[in-house]
């Protein structure tokens, strides 16, 4: 993937973020789980991108 297409996606993401935070009214609890919830799904998808998964696979802890 592209920079750009990246940063757009990242962009757009945000945008739509921010619009569901600002427009659609949610206890403040239920919006600070929705956050939580984008970030983690838009680190996981950086890092498949990023191809980071395939070495964090090999990665192993103890002795096994």
């Amino acid at each position: 993937m592209p920079l750009i297409q990246l940063l757009e996606v990242l962009i757009v993401v945000g945008v739509l973020l921010w619009l569901v935070n600002r427009f659609i009214p949610m206890q403040s609890s239920i919006k600070s789980i929705l956050n939580g919830v984008v970030v983690i799904a838009v680190v996981f998808a950086l890092l498949n991108v990023l191809r980071a998964f395939h070495s964090l696979s090999a990665f192993r802890l103890g002795k096994g």
